[in-house]
């Protein structure tokens, strides 16, 4: 027989458990309604993820039954696994979190990176804000530089240095996958922290050229871009070429190799989920549902589109089971290729 501290305790135990079954029975509206929802952001104030974030925040909340308030909150780290983990092991699973994390992120727990406490598939994917269809990862050189083409990188005594940022980082991978893979003339310097202060170094002669995004190029150096300062030699992240880059070959016309093609295939990835958004694994289905719906309607609204204008971006929608597909694709990469990709992402942290 229970004593009365046992049945005191065995009734708060009850009680807490028909509070949480009642909180997760709650329609989307009603818990929604007068709420703050934080949207995390996995790199620190002004880059393209975090601009990206906060034009979503501006509005997403319109499209919520209930319409809470969606606050942005920076949280940087290890190239965006800290968020990914947290999302996936610490972070409340109510729908109250939310999170846009960096595209390459997945693709980690695939390579087998032992800080990967995560599984892609377990998360509650929103969608994504670009299919990348209007932009492409350039590698790019100044005007001034020997190569007039990437046929130039071949010849003997034609040697880019291209500027990588830390270990892991995307720029840094495909500036080896340029070299290693593709065998170009490359020569990569490591440890510039962000695109600008490389743009700082090509413009001194300390650097040649770096592997950046049409956009950012485009957006965060205009000057150079429309001065012709900027020469494209070879586009990363298309199936094809881009439309207004006719002239500059796509890494996959490089090679015919089937081996080094499907290493492409899985580098290449995660562009095609550019802005991935994503909320925590076993939501209650019916806010999961909720978020889903609110994320897609928001990137036809004609005020949010008309901001992300205003803003720079170009939205090209990935909706939840578009990114979902993408990540299976990942999960389905033979593990050779994982392998080898594992390795030469490696090589940047040598």
């Amino acid at each position: 027989m229970l004593n009365s501290n046992a049945l005191r305790a065995l009734a708060a135990s009850l009680a807490l458990c028909l509070c949480a079954s009642g909180a997760r029975a709650q329609s989307a509206e009603a818990f929604y309604k007068g709420r703050t929802v934080q949207l995390l952001i996995p790199t620190s104030p002004g880059g393209n993820y975090d601009l990206n974030g906060r034009l979503a925040a501006r509005h997403l909340g319109r499209f919520i039954p209930g319409n809470p308030n969606v606050v942005p909150q920076n949280l940087p780290g290890a190239g965006g696994m800290l968020l990914a983990n947290r999302l996936a092991n610490t972070s409340d699973r109510d729908g109250s979190i939310l999170a846009i994390i960096e595209r390459g992120t997945p693709q980690l727990a695939y390579e087998g990176d032992v800080n990967a406490r995560f599984d892609p598939l377990k998360l509650t994917w929103l969608g994504s804000l670009s299919s990348y269809a209007d932009d492409a990862y350039l590698l790019l050189v100044m005007d001034r530089h020997a190569a007039r083409s990437v046929d130039d990188l071949k010849k003997p005594g034609i040697v880019a240095r291209l500027g990588g940022d830390k270990p892991g980082s995307t720029n840094l991978t495909f500036a080896i996958l340029a070299r290693d893979l593709l065998g170009l003339n490359v020569q990569v310097v490591r440890g510039y922290a962000g695109a600008a202060p490389m743009f700082l170094a090509m413009q001194g002669g300390e650097l040649d050229g770096q592997v950046i995004g049409l956009g950012s190029a485009r957006g965060g150096q205009p000057a150079l871009w429309n001065a012709g300062q900027l020469r494209p030699l070879l586009q990363f992240g298309r199936l094809s070429r881009a439309p207004e880059l006719p002239g500059v070959p796509t890494a996959r016309e490089l090679t015919g190799d089937p081996a080094a093609l499907a290493l492409l295939e899985f580098a290449e990835i995660s562009f095609f989920m550019a802005l991935p958004f994503v909320a925590p694994p076993d939501m209650p289905p019916e806010r999961a549902a909720a978020l889903r719906k609110a994320f897609s309607d928001m990137m036809r609204d004609p005020a949010f589109l008309e901001d992300a204008r205003r803003s720079g971006f170009g939205i090209t929608p990935v909706d939840a089971d578009g990114v979902r597909g993408l990540i299976l694709r990942m999960a389905a990469t033979p593990k050779d290729v994982l392998r080898r990709y594992a390795e030469i992402v490696a090589r940047g942290r040598e």
